[in-house]
């Protein structure tokens, strides 16, 4: 038998993770000016930041999204953060009835409490291009046979710098085989292969976060425009083989 790499943190274990990660934002928050000025509370939640508030420019969130994503620790930095007094827009997709925040628009292809459009997820996505900037992606891929149309709608409906959250579980723990409905088996790895080796004139992503908790995956991906550089290696050193 083949011992897994990863187990999950205890339920104890993550509180005193979520409560190191305050600190320790605080601490860097009172000693960077960058950020001392700026509007925006990040609570931590089993290891997933949670960012909101405003700020003036989009290269004010940028920065304590990356900020926040470099402390260890953190397996996620999920956000809801307005930009130069612009709220955002925010989807979930394949919500059912459990919303990640309230106010967010849903989307799912049965009809439930909190579903605000009915939508096949498989095809293309009711929303127009450049119109959402957070769309979360929830334990929704691994129930799609090929989930790459729908991270592509999801690239064409992203303004830029619009971020796509995605949380799924990982291929090693029993959470991914006890659904019968999950159809695919997902690795931190898989975004790799999203970032770095689709085909040329496919849509393109830049990988902001990604990590794993030996239960869960998560990532938080920015599409990329046509003619913009891919990450380079030395930062997708911090979250890929």
């Amino acid at each position: 038998m083949v011992a897994l790499a990863q187990t999950p943190p205890s339920a104890d274990r993550l509180r005193a993770i979520d409560e190191f990660l305050a600190r320790a934002w605080a601490d860097q928050v009172r000693h960077d000016d960058r950020l001392r000025g700026l509007a925006v509370e990040v609570r931590f939640d089993r290891g997933v930041a949670h960012l909101s508030g405003e700020v003036p420019e989009q290269e004010d969130l940028r920065l304590v999204r990356d900020m926040v994503g470099r402390l260890a620790g953190v397996y996620g930095v999920w956000c809801r953060v307005g930009v130069g007094g612009r709220k955002p827009v925010v989807v979930d997709l394949g919500c059912g009835p459990t919303k990640q925040w309230q106010g967010n628009l849903g989307l799912d292809i049965y009809p439930a409490p909190g579903v605000d459009a009915v939508a096949d997820l498989s095809g293309s996505l009711p929303l127009a291009d450049n119109s959402v900037d957070v769309l979360f992606a929830v334990h929704i891929l691994e129930h799609l046979i090929d989930f790459l149309p729908l991270v592509d709608e999801c690239h064409r409906v992203l303004r830029p710098g619009g971020v796509l959250h995605v949380m799924s579980p990982w291929w090693g723990h029993v959470n991914a085989v006890a659904d019968p409905t999950h159809v695919r088996l997902m690795d931190v790895q898989t975004f790799k292969g999203i970032c770095q080796l689709r085909p040329p004139g496919t849509p393109r992503w830049y990988p902001l976060h990604a990590g794993c908790d030996g239960a869960s995956i998560f990532a938080d991906l920015t599409p990329l425009p046509p003619d913009e550089d891919p990450a380079p290696q030395s930062h997708l050193a911090r979250f890929f083989d």
